[in-house]
């Protein structure tokens, strides 16, 4: 079953390069144990636009959707076999980036 690991930034910015170096050796990790997928990091909310097409004319709003303190700052999307794994391989994202992170099982996963 696939996974969203969400990084949760909480004002702590831009990872320092020890973290980068424990994320690339986590991403290294998961790699070797087949689980994973996809994983990329994301700018600060600040640049965001939002775009809303659901009455046939799109809005388009400068700024992010949420104004909030906390703010998703990179993902992996991840392969495991059942939750528990998902939520090992999720502490251990989370001692390496230093931040919180979620977890949610994508629905009817392939």
């Amino acid at each position: 079953m696939k996974y969203l690991i969400s990084v949760i930034d909480d004002g702590t910015g831009r990872a320092t390069p020890t973290e980068e170096a424990d994320i690339d050796a986590f991403n290294d990790r998961l790699r070797a144990g087949g689980h994973w997928v996809f994983a990329g990091g994301l700018g600060s909310p600040e640049p965001a636009t939002v775009v809303d097409n659901r009455r046939g004319k799109a809005v388009i709003t400068d700024g992010p959707f949420l104004e909030s303190k906390e703010y998703l700052a990179g993902l992996w999307i991840v392969e495991a076999p059942d939750l528990d794994v998902a939520l090992e391989l999720a502490a251990a994202g989370s001692k390496a980036c230093h931040r919180k992170i979620e977890v949610r099982p994508f629905l009817g996963a392939a």
